[in-house]
């Protein structure tokens, strides 16, 4: 069996009470956990991490992308179908909620699931039992279910396109996932990590990061978050030969984002680039851009909720909810 906690790399403070989270909800009863991040922050791993530390971790782990499967075959993934259902439904198929009875099904995307579905997965959540695509009988599983999302799903629910009813069943229990750039001191330590694990993959000996990558990599901000530094690392194994990474190994992206970031400002002495502005931008369209960032991130950190948000901006819900309005966050 994986050891999941010890591949949820860092020392960042953020990192240390993530990992007490995990351990809590993990051990907790809740059926239902909602975890938010940026893509790449490594919602799959946590979504790991709990079924392991779990009672459940003898029972199977299944995941689905939502955004990967057309809408009209999600249904069957998720519930399973019975011959017949439909054409091309030869055989009868047990669906992968049905194979995790007594485990763990983890919905990575949830937002891109279709309203219609959405509505089934809320019955199913609110009686642990489905139907068959076909069939005219119930069938009843034990199963937790994680979700997740890159996106705020307030907004999601406000526009209409997710259901609030399931968006208050989830939001039970919400973890959220720190950005890389929000912990910036773990750059290096994952970097090690990263090449630690590639040596052994590829058979080599690269040492490390020379110092000039080693500054680089703390002020470059990471879009991409520890995904895009592993891909890097490892697009460097592949390519190049010498045994210490150096600053020409390095996509000219990357060596531009730090050049234009203020030659020499790191990410924890300087602005965010997720609160920067394009300053081509007229006065009133780049406050307007702020204005929405922030209030993203204090919707983010309060966990969708209006109130908390409000307060952590020292305003009042009334006038959060006219800014979100004015900016599009949020329908009349």
């Amino acid at each position: 069996m994986a050891d999941y906690q010890r591949d949820l790399i860092g020392e960042h403070p953020s990192i240390d009470a993530l990992r007490l989270l995990i351990a809590r909800v993990a051990r907790s009863p809740a059926r239902t956990v909602l975890i938010y991040g940026e893509t790449g922050t490594g919602k799959g791993l946590v979504a790991r991490m709990l079924h392991q530390q779990s009672a459940r971790a003898t029972g199977e782990f299944v995941d689905i992308n939502c955004a990967a499967i057309p809408d009209s075959l999600l249904e069957s993934e998720l519930f399973g179908h019975e011959r017949g259902a439909f054409t091309g439904a030869q055989v009868k198929k047990t669906g992968l909620v049905e194979a995790a009875h007594k485990g763990t099904v983890f919905l990575d995307e949830i937002r891109e699931m279709d309203l219609v579905l959405q509505a089934k997965l809320l019955s199913f959540l609110d009686t642990q039992s489905f139907r068959r695509v076909g069939a005219v009988t119930t069938t009843s599983v034990d199963v937790r279910l994680v979700a997740a999302t890159n996106k705020i799903l307030l907004g999601e629910v406000t526009s209409g396109r997710f259901r609030e009813d399931l968006y208050y069943r989830l939001q039970v229990v919400a973890i959220n996932l720190p950005a890389l750039r929000e912990r910036a001191s773990d750059v290096l330590i994952l970097s090690r990590h990263f090449i630690d694990k590639f040596n052994r993959l590829y058979n080599r000996q690269i040492v490390g990061l020379s110092p000039d990558v080693q500054e680089i990599f703390l002020k470059y901000p990471w879009p991409g978050n520890v995904r895009e530094l592993e891909n890097l690392i490892e697009r460097i194994f592949i390519l190049e030969d010498e045994d210490v990474i150096h600053t020409h190994h390095l996509p000219d992206r990357i060596l531009r984002s730090v050049k234009a970031r203020g030659q020499g400002q790191g990410p924890s002495s300087g602005p965010r680039e997720d609160a920067e502005v394009d300053l081509t931008l007229g006065f009133h369209e780049a406050t307007a851009h702020f204005q929405k960032r922030l209030i993203e991130q204090a919707l983010k950190a309060a966990d969708d909720n209006l109130q908390r948000a409000a307060t952590s901006l020292k305003i009042s819900r009334h006038a959060m909810r006219h800014q979100m309005i004015k900016l599009g966050l949020l329908s009349e």
